[in-house]
């Protein structure tokens, strides 16, 4: 889905509401169709690399009893993402739960919306059903993620149109928005790769120590899992044909992490191509550094059974499973029952962690 335009986006919601107007007219019971976004309608899509949504489709109807109620929450939803846009006024989730949770009438002791659960998936049927992002109706999400880097960002807020030079943004780096699709142009994009960090932490020992400038990269951490505006910024910086490198904890969390940065996520298979970075390559930490890095051996950690569990359930994966490299990586953390943090590699000095991925880099040694 590409991004729309607030026009666009206004058209698509006065179409779908012309359309159910037209069929109460009509005499008939108007509906609301979507793609079905259930665990078996989710594929993976070998070709292109990515986890994406398959044809199944659901229903919902007006006269229907069982489907009434959430027929007129999703057209609420679509009425007051509508006027968002038409005021050119943003808000976020929380904010269209608040902005929706009213009573249905005085003498009906129930609301439109009890609880934020009931909006939130309401959101994403408009979002598959219309092909729009989020982004795109005027809801932004909170922002998580930092960047430096040789490269420019020219902003357009309100009636200001700023230029950001990540690589001036000293200590903290630049805060990564939820919206990187309108109003935002990445240009005079100078590095040569881009390097994404699992934890702050260590992407602040990385960029005090200037990595990204010695290696000209840009470094990003999504600050544990990638929310959908970092893994939208990924995919616009491969895009313009930059090598991406993912580094993260050598556990099933951490390894996840890379691999919804590679395929997308179950749960945002309805964004496809957008949220997925399928040349994404993993450079570390693996439980193979354990026999290429002696210390390493004396820097394990004891995994959880909930550690394990999730490995497995990994492994159950088709999209992981089908590589013969994780399988094993992942069979050796189950057998082992330990795990590797990435900031182990700080173990024999501070600025090891940059010798490490510097290596990992210039000798290709990465996992697919």
């Amino acid at each position: 889905m590409a991004a729309q335009p607030s026009k666009g986006t206004e058209g698509k919601i006065e179409e779908m509401g012309k359309g159910i107007v037209t069929e109460i007219r009509a005499g008939r019971n108007p509906k609301f169709t979507t793609l079905s976004r259930t665990r078996s309608n989710v594929l993976y899509d070998k070709k292109e690399g990515y986890l994406r949504l398959g044809k199944a489709k659901e229903e919902r109807s007006f006269l229907n009893y069982s489907q009434s109620k959430r027929f007129m929450q999703t057209v609420a939803v679509a009425a007051k993402c509508h006027k968002f846009v038409r005021e050119n006024l943003h808000t976020t989730i929380r904010g269209l739960f608040y902005q929706l949770k009213y009573s249905l009438g005085e003498d009906i002791d129930e609301n439109v919306f009890s609880e934020q659960s009931e909006s939130n998936p309401l959101i994403e049927d408009i979002e598959v059903a219309l092909s729009v992002k989020r982004e795109g109706l005027n809801l932004n999400a909170n922002r998580k993620g930092v960047l430096a880097g040789n490269m420019k960002v020219m902003d357009t807020f309100g009636k200001e149109r700023l230029e950001i030079d990540c690589a001036r943004q000293g200590r903290s780096g630049w805060a990564i928005p939820s919206d990187v699709d309108n109003d935002i142009e990445f240009v005079d994009v100078k590095a040569k790769g881009v390097i994404i960090v699992e934890k702050d932490a260590l992407w602040q020992r990385l960029n005090e120590d200037g990595l990204w400038k010695k290696e000209n990269l840009i470094l990003i951490t999504p600050q544990g899992q990638a929310a959908r505006g970092t893994r939208r910024l990924i995919r616009k910086l491969a895009d313009k044909g930059l090598p991406v490198y993912v580094f993260t904890d050598s556990d099933a969390w951490g390894w996840y992490i890379y691999w919804t940065i590679k395929t997308g996520s179950i749960n945002l298979a309805y964004m496809g191509s957008d949220v997925a970075t399928p040349e994404a390559r993993f450079i570390g930490v693996t439980m193979s550094d354990l026999d290429k890095y002696e210390f390493l051996n004396k820097m394990t950690i004891n995994a959880s059974e909930v550690d394990l569990k999730r490995a497995q359930e990994m492994l159950n994966y088709s999209w992981i499973s089908r590589s013969k490299e994780w399988v094993t990586e992942l069979e050796r953390m189950i057998k082992s029952k330990k795990k590797l943090e990435q900031d182990a590699l700080q173990g024999p000095r501070l600025t090891f962690v940059d010798d490490y991925i510097k290596e990992k880099i210039r000798n290709r040694d990465f996992l697919p």
